[in-house]
């Protein structure tokens, strides 16, 4: 099947580094809007997680979800609910009717799913309301280093052309940004590739890493202990310049395709009815742990970049990847029905 042009990301990455610097402090705003919900939590609180354990969403929440019990005075109780690209966690939260359920989201389930399929158990517009963004991060290609030859991603291209199509590769599940990412990739490099999407970044991961598929397009959490063992090599990184974590890795534009740029976002949302008043108090407890050195050094470590704002910034974040990524989904006619 010949493939069709995506059109790059680099808007995205303006629109996070937008709201990067405002997450460091709380305004006035926010911290009267700790005040304004006294009675909140009043129970324990539930966040679901979308993938599996050990995905970079569920870092994110294992690494605050003691802190923010410990403001909260509540429990904190994480659930991964992996399955249908991210949407079975996230329809947990949209129809929650507790005011004490959320969920980490991410571009797939977000932004992308309604294109994508004919029916989603939600819409992520109506149902869902956006929180805190989290974190942004790049996507990394990376292939097996027993099966694939290639060191270079102008290397690549040329190897995944020979394979006429035989190549695989590995995502965290279909309509997530590792999926489009590739797509984007391959549309460039002119070549081919079968998608295998999984449940979450540690099975995709390990299925490169034992040579079942050829390549991925992932963040790098689930990817460093397979490249650390030597299964799995680094080839670029999709951002628009170089992350701290992976200095020696260069990014897409260095490796002759500047077209291909995108990054990965997640924060945290919930149901629609959750009261404006809760949104704030929780949108100022994370913003307040970003800004923490031990938090963002963890972070940092795992090549996620911290990102934080308002309420109105990640919502804004979400809108503008809707209005990129749904005229290019419909106009290609991808359907993951």
């Amino acid at each position: 099947m010949q493939r069709r042009p995506f059109i790059a990301l680099s808007w995205l990455a303006t629109a996070v580094a937008a709201t990067a610097v405002g997450a460091a402090l709380l305004s006035p705003g926010q911290a009267l809007a700790q005040a304004s919900a006294p009675g909140w939590p009043s129970q324990s609180v539930r966040i679901v997680v979308p993938t599996g354990p050990g995905s970079s969403l569920d870092l994110i929440v294992r690494l605050m979800s003691d802190k923010l019990s410990a403001r909260w005075g509540q429990a904190v109780v994480v659930e991964n609910k992996p399955g249908a690209g991210g949407m079975l966690g996230l329809d947990v939260a949209a129809k929650a009717t507790d005011g004490h359920t959320l969920a980490i989201g991410f571009n797939g389930p977000v932004a992308n799913a309604p294109f994508l399929y004919k029916k989603t158990p939600y819409d992520p517009a109506k149902d869902l309301k956006p929180i805190v963004m989290t974190t942004s991060q790049a996507n990394v290609l990376a292939v097996n280093a027993e099966k694939v030859p290639a060191r270079t991603v102008a290397e690549l291209a040329a190897w995944l052309k020979a394979q006429a199509g035989k190549a695989n590769y590995a995502s965290l599940g279909n309509g997530s940004s590792a999926h489009l990412t590739m797509e984007l990739f391959l549309s460039e490099a002119g070549a081919q590739a079968t998608h295998v999407p999984f449940n979450g970044s540690p099975p995709a991961a390990l299925s490169v890493a034992q040579g079942e598929a050829h390549a991925t397009f992932m963040v790098a959490p689930a990817l460093l202990p397979h490249v650390q063992s030597g299964k799995v090599r680094l080839l670029a990184v999709s951002s628009g310049q170089r992350i701290e974590a992976l200095k020696d890795v260069p990014t897409l534009a260095e490796s002759g395709f500047p077209k291909v740029e995108a990054l990965a976002w997640n924060g945290l949302l919930g149901p629609a009815s959750l009261p404006d008043a809760t949104v704030a108090r929780i949108n100022a407890d994370v913003n307040a742990l970003l800004a923490t050195d031990d938090v963002k050094g963890a972070l940092a470590r795992q090549g996620m970049t911290v990102v934080g704002g308002s309420a109105a910034d990640f919502k804004r974040v979400i809108d503008a990847d809707v209005a990129r990524w749904g005229p290019v989904i419909r106009r290609l006619g991808v359907s993951l029905d």
